[in-house]
């Protein structure tokens, strides 16, 4: 399989982060549950994986990094904790349905104002148009720092002082990004980062969380168990602990946590999101030009400013059926359709076709590329 769906999830892991897991699923017990030593160990390997997440997020606070089950369930529990009602919320045509649907059940449940700014024919954020909705008294801002259909980055911390300059809060969905894209809330002055571990991340699914600048107050979403405070009527009030009800999945930060390690060892962030560029430009190059194909994103204005995918689509054929042809003949394995984004589809003119996104990763390599591409420039020809 040329494997092409990175944006998904990375299907290949490091194999310190398969061993890692394997390792944790007949040693760890219940973090928080006890002192017993499977108990402590699954503890210690919660708060390892905790300052390394903070490390790679610039987060002052490793306390403040909460671990939920994804960046959906993040995405949910910082909406969902922050906004009150009647509050005015700006986000952005950009966004996945993680950020749109929480905000459109905010709206119907606590009169809550979504406003969305708009984007250029290349999918790349107005950010006029932006701060133009942000008025004051707007509550917070939600953005991607990566468009999960074109890969188009968005400059993240000039949204942040936008959203300050008003006095709201920034929430920033980095699950394109985190682990690929160097992250600094300290110096980019982000409020809420969340992100989710088994994309760029390169860990397991079920892995992810939320980290949160020091003074910002997000209600707990969901109580429960928290293994501390049992008498208390509603979820503790304290870091980590408002934001983790029930049993944390130490097996998978297991993965996480040495998911980071290899990040760390390979050269950071940095390193990972250069050869997924290097591997998606050079897919850009092999089909642009060629006759039907069109490439959508930022990659003929400035590929600076695009992260690993390409997305595209050939002639007007649907984009089901190219990545199905791309799946059978050429084992091309890549995701069509809608990709939980709508409105982005719909400031492109895709809603009916959808786009074919290849996304790629650390393990992506130059054949495998060279090999998608003969196989677009075959479709495109037939």
């Amino acid at each position: 399989m040329i494997y092409l769906d990175n944006a998904a999830t990375t299907m290949r892991k490091p194999r310190e982060v398969v061993d890692a897991v394997c390792e944790a699923m007949g040693s760890l017990g219940n973090a928080g549950r006890g002192a017993s030593a499977g108990a402590l160990d699954a503890g210690r390997v919660v708060l390892r994986c905790r300052e390394a997440m903070a490390r790679l997020l610039g987060c002052p606070r490793a306390d403040h990094v909460c671990f939920l089950a994804n960046s959906t369930a993040a995405l949910n529990a910082a909406l969902s904790g922050l906004v009150e009602p009647g509050d005015r919320v700006v986000t952005t045509v950009l966004e996945h349905n993680s950020v749109l649907r929480p905000l459109a059940r905010l709206a119907d449940e606590r009169g809550a104002e979504v406003a969305y700014a708009g984007c250029d024919e290349h999918g790349l954020l107005d950010l006029a148009d932006l701060e133009r909705l942000v008025t004051l008294g707007t509550r917070l801002v939600a953005v991607t720092h990566g468009s999960n259909v074109t890969g188009n980055l968005v400059d993240v911390a000039r949204v942040a002082r936008i959203a300050h300059a008003a006095g709201a809060l920034c929430v920033v969905d980095a699950s394109q990004t985190a682990g690929a894209v160097p992250i600094d809330m300290s110096e980019m002055c982000l409020d809420v980062v969340c992100f989710t571990g088994h994309k760029a991340l390169m860990a397991p699914q079920g892995t992810g969380g939320m980290a949160v600048a020091e003074g910002v107050d997000v209600r707990p979403w969901a109580e429960g168990g928290s293994g501390v405070r049992s008498f208390e009527r509603r979820q503790p009030s304290e870091w980590p602990t408002r934001m983790e009800a029930g049993t944390l999945n130490a097996h998978g930060l297991a993965g996480l946590l040495a998911a980071a390690a290899y990040i760390e060892k390979v050269g950071g962030p940095a390193a990972v999101g250069a050869h997924e560029h290097a591997m998606a430009r050079r897919l850009y190059e092999g089909v642009r030009g060629v006759p039907g194909v069109t490439v959508y994103g930022a990659w003929d204005v400035d590929p600076e400013l695009c992260g690993g995918i390409v997305a595209l689509n050939v002639g007007d054929l649907d984009s089901g059926e190219v990545a199905d042809a791309l799946a059978q003949g050429w084992g091309v394995a890549c995701r069509a359709g809608a990709h939980c984004a709508p409105l982005m589809h719909r400031a492109l003119g895709t809603e009916r076709q959808g786009i074919v996104r290849l996304s790629c990763g650390w393990f992506t390599t130059e054949d495998e590329i060279d090999a998608a591409v003969a196989a677009i420039r075959t479709i495109a020809s037939e």
